[in-house]
């Protein structure tokens, strides 16, 4: 997001934490109903627009959504979202995205509050790896002419009773609103959310072997001085790494690996 958008979603996020710090309020269920609006918003196309008009005045637009709201969803999901849409967004796109990923926060919020969020983060990177993996699954998962139902029915037989309840509920949501995204992108964006309760950055680490508990803690330590948050490493183990690791933090790649530095020597020799 840019400009306008970005400023209303920090606004946002900022009230999300408000209400959620509070002990009464249940994330897992207010998530649930953000995924609803989420879904209305995405449907709707013109409301969406409504919504974030420019040309109409904040309170005009809280007015409505509570209208639309109340008695769908509970008083602090019509709070939230009233509060969203008095806010100025560059694109009405913006307000879709805003709203799920308000609403994967609140889940993530219920996994921290349960302490369970490292457990969340670790089996979403695992489920991306397992669909790598399996192409056929990923076929199964992002198939155009299956139900929303099957698909959901499929990761329930997956994930049910063997990772975490927010994991499976984030993962089926993902899989069956996936609103143009691809799954490895959504998965990715979910890992960043859940780094991001706690302050922290990915690094996705591929070694030839499993590392030590010494050697990943020496490891975090160093990455975190290198980018000054903390770090959550997903660890991989590739045979065909051949030795050393490699590491990749958003976009950037730290290959110390002895297959990079036999095609680097070979690289040179060919020129």
């Amino acid at each position: 997001m840019n400009g306008a958008s970005r400023e209303a979603l920090a606004a946002a996020r900022e009230s999300l934490d408000a209400l959620t710090d509070n002990t009464t309020v249940d994330a897992a269920k207010l998530s649930d109903k953000l995924a609803a609006v989420t879904v209305l918003l995405d449907r709707e196309v013109s409301l969406r627009r409504v919504l974030t008009d420019p040309a109409q005045s904040g309170e005009a637009k809280a007015e409505l959504a509570q209208r639309l709201l109340s008695g769908q969803v509970d008083g602090e999901t019509v709070d939230l979202v009233s509060g969203m849409v008095r806010s100025r967004w560059s694109r009405s796109r913006d307000l879709v995205d805003a709203a799920e990923e308000l609403a994967n926060i609140a889940d993530l919020t219920a996994a921290q509050k349960a302490g369970a969020l490292d457990d969340v983060e670790d089996e979403l990177f695992r489920f991306g790896r397992i669909v790598s993996s399996s192409p056929e699954l990923r076929s199964a998962l992002t198939d155009k002419a299956a139900t929303a139902t099957a698909k959901g029915e499929l990761l329930r037989s997956l994930l049910g009773g063997k990772a975490n309840a927010t994991t499976e509920r984030l993962v089926v949501r993902l899989v069956t609103q996936p609103r143009g995204r691809s799954l490895e992108a959504g998965l990715e964006s979910l890992s960043k959310l859940a780094a991001a309760r706690r302050n922290r950055m990915v690094a996705v680490v591929t070694s030839a072997v499993p590392l030590s508990d010494q050697q990943k803690q020496r490891l975090g330590a160093v990455l975190a001085k290198l980018y000054g948050r903390e770090m959550h490493l997903n660890l991989d183990v590739d045979p065909s790494v051949l030795g050393g690791i490699t590491v990749q933090v958003d976009d950037e790649v730290i290959n110390g690996s002895i297959a990079e530095r036999l095609d680097e020597a070979t690289r040179r020799l060919a020129g």
